[in-house]
């Protein structure tokens, strides 16, 4: 079990010791679930009020914090409690499972795939013709990666994912569980003679470096060229991205969200979770969606939208307290 004294924590925090603590530190918990060898941390002022309760012997808290710690209890002053909180997660994390072989010998890789130095492909792995690997790579259990992908140094792929042919993924990115990446997008026509037509989709999907894509979340191929996603996007679980749709740099889309065909989104966007995009529509760079909202217009870059349809966060919070007041009018 890994154990760290107050001291050795902030060497890698490097914040400021508020009080002391002489116990040593066995795991990081929420604060009214901590025990007492415990560190917790708060992040707002609003949870000061639950630390005299806490049993944690220490937290993380903003510079801002306007409490003491109290007997043989320790604060770490830093400038962001959040993110100081997620060093602190990679401290005490457990290894990630291990491979007693590099590549198992119930994976099957193609002859004319190439495999970088230090890769590992676990059981049952799939490696297509020409597929090509950088180095560094993991491959769990029961992943697919098909014809002509190639796939970046440091990239992690959890099992059961699929990756189809002709996509191509950065580096040090990581793909979760049962997530696809290259399915056909939702492409058909009326057909008088087969009542729908399938649209081919003959594109591919491009994935920058240091994307996440998360457990059972799909990303269409596109129907001419690519769907993309730029670096560092961080897309949670079951998530849908059209075909030929194309994210900017560092663009976040919360659980159940999704965007149509040919959407595109600058950079730094987020997209609250449930919420739906509009086909072929612009979110601008460093616009918000609210969860749940329905875009059915571009969005102006830095605006936050809110509602269904979404419009201006501001004028939708007066719509509902508009329609609030006229219920309780009515029911008077």
């Amino acid at each position: 079990m890994k154990t760290y004294s107050i001291a050795e924590i902030n060497e890698v925090l490097q914040g400021v010791i508020v009080g002391g603590t002489s116990l040593k530190i066995t795991a990081p918990e929420q604060l009214d679930l901590a025990k007492q060898s415990e560190i917790s941390f708060i992040g707002h002022k609003k949870y000061e009020k639950l630390w005299s309760t806490s049993n944690a012997c220490a937290a993380i808290v903003n510079e801002d914090i306007s409490i003491e710690p109290g007997e043989n209890k320790a604060f770490i002053k830093v400038k962001n409690a959040d993110l100081a909180m997620s060093q602190v997660l990679e401290m005490f994390a457990p290894p990630t499972p291990l491979f007693a072989i590099d590549i198992h010998p119930s994976a099957i890789i193609d002859a004319n795939a190439t495999i970088g130095v230090g890769t590992k492909i676990g059981a049952g792995a799939y490696i297509g013709p020409n597929v090509k690997m950088g180095e560094n790579v993991t491959i769990y259990p029961n992943v697919t990666i098909l014809d002509e992908c190639t796939i970046g140094n440091n990239t992690v792929i959890w099992p059961g994912a699929v990756i189809r042919e002709r996509c191509h993924l950065g580096n040090d990115c990581i793909i979760h569980p049962n997530a696809t990446i290259g399915a056909d997008g939702f492409g058909f026509r009326p057909c008088p003679q087969r009542g729908l037509a399938k649209i081919p989709q003959i594109g591919n999907v491009v994935i920058g470096n240091n994307v996440e894509i998360g457990a059972n979340s799909s990303v269409d191929r596109g129907k001419f060229s690519s769907t993309i996603l730029g670096d560092g996007c961080k897309i949670d679980n079951l998530v849908q991205i059209g075909h030929n749709s194309k994210l900017g740099k560092f663009c976040i889309m919360a659980g159940n969200s999704g965007l149509a065909g040919s959407v595109t989104l600058g950079d730094g966007v987020m997209i609250g979770g449930s919420a739906s995009i509009k086909d072929h529509l612009t979110i601008g760079d460093g616009a918000i969606v609210g969860a749940g909202s329905g875009v059915a217009n571009n969005v102006e870059a830095g605006k936050v939208v809110l509602g269904y349809p979404a419009v201006d966060a501001r004028d939708a919070l007066k719509q509902w307290a508009a329609i609030k007041r006229l219920v309780k009018d009515n029911s008077k």
